[in-house]
This record gives structure tokens, sequence and C-alpha cells, in this order.
């Protein structure tokens, strides 16, 4: 629904633009073309990740919302660069902007927007891939917010300045928050520790464990948003309590650091430095 709404507006807007010859409209118009391939990136990523894993491919296709708010990311900044300086060729010879048309398209942008917001922010919370939607079409509603203020200033005091103003102002403003999405993406990739799991206080607490005699070859990565996955060597003093341990680590890492995906391989301590381990 989102992005059905984003391409039937996405054509006004840029019919809008042309005919004000306003760069702030312009600009909110390339917004909403980034926004129409994020959300149509976000939705391919969505049923490609609902495909069941394949010998060839164990983990399915869970990381492609990775690759789509990466995606999303890389063009948005992309398209912040051209902005900008579009807005730097305005300043030195501003053009006549139309404000009343300006104003109009902008108003339907904002609803438009306001309402893709509401039906993506459920999920925005959960999925990399859906908050790097969420982050575009919040671009577009501050662009359109921003089209509105810059129409009103033209239309009160003719100050043409106002356009490219507004328009580099909706470039800088989304820069942050697409970089942050960025730097998520590329961590997730690049097999990152998840924020909020601390691996020196996840490897001290499977220590402390009665019967664990050392911990080693821990790791700690996330598949996709929301399925962290954790794998390590656990010693153990007595092999008779590998089963034991074995449950003590799985609900420890489990309750205290809210994974679910982990694999445990037990070793007997007396095999240790040899060829052979005992495996769980």
């Amino acid at each position: 629904m989102a992005l059905g709404l984003t391409l039937t507006y996405m054509g006004a807007e840029v019919a809008g633009g042309l005919i004000t010859g306003s760069l702030a409209l312009l600009a909110d118009a390339a917004h909403m073309l980034t926004d129409a391939g994020g959300l149509a990136l976000a939705l391919l990523a969505i049923r490609f990740g609902e495909r069941p894993a394949t010998p060839q491919r164990t983990y399915g296709y869970l990381r492609a919302e990775i690759l789509s708010a990466l995606a999303n990311a890389v063009v948005l900044l992309v398209l912040t660069i051209y902005i900008l300086y579009e807005a730097y060729r305005r300043f030195v010879n501003p053009p006549e902007v139309l404000g009343w048309p300006m104003m109009l398209v902008a108003a339907v942008g904002l609803v438009v927007n306001l309402i893709s917001m509401r039906l993506l922010a459920s999920g925005s919370s959960d999925s990399l891939n859906l908050k790097g939607a969420y982050f575009e079409v919040l671009s577009d509603m501050l662009g359109s917010l921003g089209v509105i203020v810059a129409a009103l200033i033209i239309m009160g005091t003719g100050w043409k300045l106002a356009d490219p103003i507004i328009g580099a102002g909706i470039g800088l403003f989304i820069i942050p928050r697409t970089w942050s999405l960025l730097r998520q993406a590329t961590h997730i990739l690049l097999e990152g520790t998840p924020p909020h799991v601390d691996v020196g206080l996840m490897e001290q607490s499977i220590a402390a464990i009665p019967g664990v005699a050392a911990v080693h070859d821990l790791h700690v990565w996330t598949i996709t948003s929301g399925l962290d996955a954790m794998s390590a060597h656990v010693t153990v003093r007595d092999a008779a309590e590998n089963i034991r341990v074995l449950s003590d680590v799985r609900v420890l890492v489990k309750e205290r650091f809210g994974i679910d995906h982990i694999t445990v391989q037990v070793e007997d301590e007396g095999l240790r430095g040899t060829e052979s381990v005992m495996q769980v």
C-alpha cells in the first residue's frame, strides 16, 4: 500500500516541480523516487526472506533484507549529494518559483507520506529492512513540510533563496539517519557482534557455570533483523556433565542475552589439545 501511494504521488510531484520550477519540490520528488525503489526492494526482500533454506543457502534468503537496507542507504546518500549540488547552483542563480502550485503539491505529498509512515511504523522497530523504508518515507514527509514552508516564504516575501535553502536542508537532515542505517547494515554483513551483546560478559558467564573449565572460539553475530546467533566451544572437567553443561549454557545465553540460535561444542578437558574431542 505504501509503495502504491508513493508511486502515484511521485508522478504528480515531478510534474509539479517542473511546472513551478521549485528545487525543494524536485528534491522531494527525487526522494519519492528513492522511496519507491526502497519500498520495492523492501517488499522483494520480505518475499525472498520467506523462502525456505536450501542445501546451497542453509540460512535461506534472510540476508536479503540487509542487502535491501544497504542499497537504500547508498542511494539516499548519492541523491543527497546531488541535491546539495543543485542547491549550490540555485544559490548562484535563483530561478523563478511559483508559490501556490508548489504548496498545493507539497500538501498532498504530506498527507501521502503520513499515511505511508503509519503503515510502516509497526514493523520499523523490528526489521532493519522496514526501518530503511520508514526512514525514506520520514525524509519525504519532512521534505513536504519543508516545501510548504518554502512556498509560504516565497509567496509572502518573494525571497527566492528560500527554495534552495529548504532543498539543501532536506538533504542535510537525512544524512545522519542514512549513515546510521548504512553502518548497521554493513556491521551485520561483516558478521559484527550485535550492539546489545557483551561478548566478554557472555564468555565470563559461561565460564562461571559449574563444571566448565574453559570457553573458546566464542562468536556472536546477526543473521537478519531480530535473529542473532551464537556458537562456542566449551571445555568441561567431567565428560559425564556434558548434557547438563550444554543445557545450562543454552538457558544462560537465551535468558540473559536473548539469543535462541545457539550452537555449542562441548569438549572433554582430558582430551584438550588432542585431535579428538567429545561433542554434544
